[in-house]
């Protein structure tokens, strides 16, 4: 099998890579290793940045997002009961963020692509990526109904996430490692109930972080701070509820509660490596980078890789240069390290880590209290909230 690039992995990133590269007659084959039942289905983060949503938009598969997705135009946020509004088109020119599944952007690129008589190979596993120092790299694959195979390309993009074959056969010595483990973690639920909120709310309470987060207009997605041991067992229906509607409960304001359908604990860290390639092989989202769902960076940072990538493949076969793809890593890196900063900012910001009142909390409670009076602190939010312009780091 023959393509210009490989790609390793069906995930937003690895999707539109493929889409982008098409518009720009880049020919290109996608390898999964899970099933299109499973890849559809994964429930994962939902929030778009606006960036995200016009890269949708202009590769022309944003129609059932801009039917079913819901633009939020702020944030609430609150800390020991008190809630405020941070209005994010207000501060940065108009961006906002669009809440729409991960599964759904999915079902939408999968669905495209194969509708367009592309190329995807669902339950294909890439065992190895090698000569890729080379111009002729090859992606070894196995497929349990057609065996094994080999695709020769021009480039490989690993879009595999982070137990992917694409970091672990980069170089050790070329990159270093950057970790941050937190001593705690996400419930997250599901509900089969009509939000009790119009735009998220971000809590800090003494028992501990909550937010209240959205699917549609009859489902909601919520979460609460645990400890990083926590065994779901330990929390029925009930329970969970009660303790939403405490860490979220302001004067005037009540949460409405139903039948949860799907529950879960999400481990909470960062993690990063400092260079995203070597030859022909180039990594994008979790396969170089997590960051803690706080943020909602995950796979807008993603697709932001994918930004840079492209440049650079398309210069190449436009232009036959490389320096686009030379400066993949450094021009990427720039967004991912404020990406990680804005994350664990807003990790330290609302969750409790240490006895309510002490220096800690003091100055967690310090800085809610300076978004309040600061117009230009919310915004310093609010800009990294719905994702700065790609332009805003062209000075670095």
């Amino acid at each position: 099998m023959k393509t210009q690039v490989g790609i390793i992995g069906a995930g937003p990133a690895g999707l539109i890579l493929a889409h982008w590269l098409k518009q720009h007659g880049i020919h290109a084959v996608i390898l999964e290793h899970r099933s299109r039942e499973y890849v559809e289905g994964r429930v994962r983060a939902g929030l778009l940045e606006q960036n995200t949503v016009d890269i949708l938009r202009s590769l022309g598969l944003a129609e059932r997002l801009e039917r079913e997705g819901y633009t939020h135009h702020g944030v609430y946020l609150s800390f020991d009961g008190m809630r405020i509004r941070v209005p994010f088109g207000e501060l940065t020119g108009g961006r906002n963020i669009t809440i729409y599944g991960q599964q759904e952007v999915i079902k939408d690129l999968t669905g495209a692509w194969l509708e367009a008589g592309q190329e995807l190979y669902f339950e294909t596993a890439a065992t190895d990526i090698q000569d890729f120092a080379t111009d002729q790299p090859k992606i070894y694959f196995e497929n349990e109904q057609e065996g094994k195979g080999v695709i020769h390309c021009d480039f490989v993009a690993a879009c595999d996430g982070f137990h992917g074959i694409g970091r672990q056969v980069l170089p050790k010595d070329s990159y270093r490692e950057y970790t941050i483990s937190y001593p705690f973690g996400w419930l997250g639920i599901l509900a089969n109930v009509a939000p009790s909120t119009d735009e998220l709310i971000y809590a800090y309470h003494e028992r501990g972080f909550a937010l209240h987060s959205l699917r549609s207009e009859s489902v909601s997605r919520l979460y609460i701070q645990v400890d990083e041991q926590e065994d779901l067992e330990n929390w029925s229906d009930d329970r969970i509820w009660e303790e939403l509607a405490i860490r979220l409960g302001t004067d005037g304001w009540q949460l409405q509660s139903g039948p949860i359908f799907e529950k879960g604990i999400t481990p909470m860290r960062s993690y990063m490596i400092d260079n995203m390639q070597s030859g022909r092989l180039f990594l994008a989202g979790d396969a170089a980078h997590i960051v803690p769902p706080t943020g909602g960076k995950g796979m807008n940072l993603a697709i932001a890789d994918v930004k840079h990538l492209v440049d650079g493949l398309v210069d190449f076969y436009r232009n036959n240069s490389l320096d686009g793809l030379d400066r993949y890593s450094s021009t990427a890196l720039h967004r991912i390290w404020r990406a990680q900063d804005f994350s664990n900012f807003m990790t330290q910001l609302f969750h409790k880590q240490s006895e309510h009142g002490s220096f800690k909390y003091r100055l967690q409670k310090a800085r809610f209290d300076y978004i309040r009076l600061s117009e230009n602190y919310a915004t310093t939010l609010a800009e990294n909230y719905v994702g700065l312009p790609f332009e805003a780091f062209g000075k670095l």
